[in-house]
């Protein structure tokens, strides 16, 4: 993957987050994902009732499984002061992010915020989908318990500063190092992005090449990344009445066989772009032009409700 579909990557899983919320319980795989990475941040498992802003924005870090460039924690100070670690921190609140970018807020933060460069204590964090012009658009966890997008300018009042993951050092990577491919289908079986698979296996992974997993439960499952040469090779995804409980990287000798197709069409929800919908039911934001194509849409515009039909 080039740096921009990086971090676009990152984006979408936000994207695809948004309206999970604490009322009804759907923030909850968030938090799950999120524990079942290790080594778990200071050894402490979230609760569903704590703050989780920082959480969230974990976890979109290990479903993409880039956390060797954006650090995992469950609380604000302690993520900057790993940014800062990594190298990857920008302290100065004028400056002007890329989709991708982690932005920490500090709600102290004085009148003369235009001026002054805010050292505050960080209070909340989101992840910043788009810049247009001098306006930041950002998806973030834990806004009023759920998640949701902010708006605000560059340099505007509350930033903190900048978590600036190193996105160039993996798209030099990914070619040779276990990252998701751009490709739909694993030559070694022939399995494609879509296919509907019987997951024999009790073991699912954070990231294509994690050294340690953690449990689930085998059945129906559906394949929706592929990692070529990777140490487990497929992202596979637990199907509704399937049996299973998977929800992450699993090895090529527990998947028993192709169980079928997934339905090739897809309803639009509040949130979704073309992108979002291609990276999470093909495995690859990039072929949102596949689906744009195969609908005959003449822009990017889609609207909830509406039924697209997906490709091969």
């Amino acid at each position: 993957m080039t740096e921009q579909e990086l971090r676009q990557q990152v984006v979408s899983i936000a994207q695809g987050w948004i309206g999970c919320k604490e009322s009804n319980g759907t923030h909850k795989p968030i938090i799950d994902l999120y524990n079942s990475h290790k080594p778990l941040a200071r050894g402490y498992p979230v609760k569903y009732t704590d703050a989780w802003c920082s959480t969230f924005a974990s976890a979109c870090a290990i479903k993409a499984g880039l956390t060797d460039i954006i650090p995992t924690e469950c609380g604000c100070g302690k993520h900057i002061e790993l940014f800062k670690k990594l190298g990857s921190w920008e302290e100065n609140d004028a400056h002007v992010p890329q989709p991708g970018d982690y932005i920490f807020y500090d709600w102290q933060d004085g009148p003369n915020y235009a001026t002054t460069d805010n050292k505050g204590a960080a209070d909340h964090v989101g992840i910043v989908e788009k810049v247009s012009g001098q306006t930041i658009t950002v998806i973030e966890g834990n806004m009023s318990n759920a998640v949701g997008r902010r708006t605000l300018k560059v340099n505007g009042r509350y930033i903190r500063g900048y978590g600036v993951p190193k996105y160039s050092s993996r798209a030099k990577d990914t070619g040779t190092g276990g990252g998701a491919s751009t490709g739909t289908t694993a030559p070694s079986t022939g399995l494609s992005v879509g296919d509907v698979v019987d997951f024999t296996g009790t073991t699912h992974y954070a990231s294509s090449n994690a050294t340690s997993g953690s449990p689930c439960k085998p059945g129906k499952a559906k394949v929706t990344a592929l990692a070529q040469g990777a140490k487990h090779p497929y992202h596979l995804v637990k199907v509704s009445g399937g049996g299973s409980t998977v929800h992450g990287w699993a090895d090529a000798g527990d998947i028993g066989g192709t169980a079928g197709s997934a339905a090739r069409t897809y309803t639009v929800r509040s949130g979704d772009s073309l992108w979002a919908i291609a990276a999470k039911q093909l495995g690859n934001g990039s072929r949102y032009t596949e689906i744009k194509a195969l609908n005959g849409l003449k822009s990017d515009t889609i609207h909830p409700g509406q039924v697209l039909k997906l490709p091969d």
